[in-house]
């Protein structure tokens, strides 16, 4: 006869079948995480950066490139055909305002300013000359003319004469018509000697006038040639320091040829250089951001170049008084152009994981696992990239390159 079970008895059954249960789904579980972790993409945590994304602040840059130059630069260049004679001052030097940098030969020029000096003298004697004989011619006309009028009022007494004896009967017709005619013709003989003052005068004065502008211009030469001379004193307009000097002694040196480079060390700007591309969105004001070793330096656009050489747009940069001290001659420098800014964004630390455009995807790491995630970017600067969704304060984000992971769903962070 079948003996009852306790019911004791079938709940300590129930409870090992249980317990045999759970230890099988957490043996199951283990085993399929371990196969997980064997043939799951990994990646080394020494290979990859991350950074932790926050709140703050920022800026829309464009790169650009720059070199300090001295802001004030005075090339010195010869006024005159010469030849270096002798040098001051080299390279590196001080100089103050007005000291010589350099001796011109400019003996060539000092004849050449001669030669026209006595030329010069030359045509105004000539002036002078010209002007006596016009003053002469003028003065024997008019005696001319004089004599003249004399004849002419002679010659007027006679026709007179021969009509009061043609009516005493004295004389004849044919006697007026001759005294008549001698009157006209010394009365047109008088109106040609006037035209000929007249002429001559005009002429004359012509001839004084034409000499004149040619002294005018010859003066105006040697006057301009003088202040050359003047200018090949090779002197500093202001203070600084001697950049470069032509050192070929006895070298011949044309008319515009640099002589010298005076700098004022103790201010400077940037030359910087960028692709046309950007163009549009250059201007002046524009705020800048110098780098410099481990610091940031702020300044703005002060100057645009209006040629483009080889489709890069080149710009002056200036920077305060105060951050110039931190500048060298000729140093090269990375120039960050501040296009647009936002405040109290998300925004995660720059890196070659974000790539151009505004939808991507990037890796969040949690609990040794990278997840891809879609995300929108928005302003780029060159440390931060603002994040406008996808990402949430304090979640940490791969930013190295993980282009051969593009592929991939999670990763496995291996210390």
């Amino acid at each position: 006869m079948d003996k009852a079970i306790a019911q004791s008895e079938i709940s300590l059954r129930n409870k090992k079948r249980y317990l045999y249960l759970a230890v099988a789904a957490a043996v199951i579980i283990t085993l399929l995480l371990l196969l997980r972790s064997l043939f799951a993409p990994t990646v080394s945590r020494n290979s990859i950066t991350t950074a932790i994304a926050q709140k703050g602040n920022i800026e829309n840059t464009l790169t650009a490139t720059g070199v300090v130059v001295p802001e004030f630069e005075e090339v010195i260049t010869s006024s005159v055909n010469a030849s270096v004679q002798q040098v001051l001052l080299d390279a590196g030097s001080a100089v103050k305002k007005g000291q010589s940098v350099l001796l011109l030969d400019k003996s060539a020029a000092q004849l050449q300013y001669e030669n026209l000096r006595f030329q010069l003298e030359l045509k105004r004697n000539n002036i002078r000359k010209m002007q006596l004989e016009l003053n002469k011619s003028f003065y024997d006309l008019q005696s001319n003319n004089t004599i003249k009028q004399l004849r002419i009022n002679s010659l007027e007494a006679a026709v007179e004469n021969a009509r009061r004896l043609f009516k005493a009967g004295g004389g004849t017709r044919e006697d007026i018509e001759q005294a008549t005619m001698n009157l006209q013709v010394a009365q047109q003989e008088k109106k040609q000697l006037e035209n000929e003052i007249s002429t001559r005068q005009q002429s004359m004065k012509l001839d004084i006038q034409e000499s004149e502008l040619a002294a005018k211009i010859q003066a105006n030469e040697l006057k301009e040639l003088e202040r050359k001379l003047t200018l090949a004193d090779v002197v500093a307009s202001r203070a600084g320091v001697v950049t470069w000097v032509n050192r070929n002694i006895g070298a011949a040196i044309n008319e515009g040829e640099p002589l010298a480079r005076i700098a004022d060390l103790g201010s400077y700007k940037i030359n910087g250089s960028i692709s046309d591309a950007w163009a549009d969105q250059i201007r002046t004001g524009l705020p800048v951001i110098v780098k410099t070793n481990d610091s940031l330096l702020r300044g703005t656009v002060a100057n645009i170049h209006p040629a483009v050489e080889n489709n890069i747009l080149s710009f002056d940069v200036q920077l305060p008084r105060q951050h110039q001290q931190q500048l060298r001659p000729n140093q090269k420098l990375d120039i960050y152009l501040v296009t647009a800014s936002h405040e109290n964004i998300v925004r995660v630390a720059n890196g070659a994981a974000f790539k151009s455009g505004q939808s991507q995807d990037v890796f969040v790491v949690r609990d040794n696992i990278a997840y891809r995630r879609r995300v929108v970017i928005g302003l780029t600067s060159f440390d931060f990239v603002e994040v406008v969704s996808g990402i949430q304060p304090g979640e940490t984000v791969i930013t190295s390159d993980m282009k051969e992971y593009d592929q991939v769903r999670q990763l496995t962070i291996k210390n």
